[in-house]
């Protein structure tokens, strides 16, 4: 697993402290080829701002829309990506890996 980068970490708090609604998506699998490796983050915030990569930009746009779903109903989800997933073709994950991510709301108390 990678570590996690310490700059969207701390970004990403720098959203909650100034009252910005978050989610956080973190990769938990991969399988084949993958264009970013377990642990890479894409912080989301509610106005669909975000900041990190889960896919090198191939999913990246499909992961905010869920991202602001898991925001606004405070439930997290896990979602996947891959060539065999007719969706994976719509957003760009042509790279014939697949990917897991799980995406859960922040500061949520």
């Amino acid at each position: 697993m990678s570590s996690p980068d310490h700059g969207l970490l701390g970004d990403t708090k720098g959203w909650l402290d100034e009252g910005r609604k978050v989610a956080l998506a973190t990769v938990i699998e991969t399988w084949g080829s993958a264009p970013q490796p377990v642990g890479s983050q894409l912080a989301i915030d509610g106005e669909g701002n975000f900041i990190g990569s889960v896919s090198g930009g191939c999913v990246e746009g499909a992961v905010v829309t869920e991202a602001l779903d898991v925001i606004t109903s405070g439930v997290s989800k896990t979602i996947e990506f891959g060539v065999a997933d007719e969706t994976a073709w719509e957003v760009g994950l042509a790279c014939g890996g697949r990917i897991r991510i799980y995406v859960e709301p922040l500061g949520t108390e």
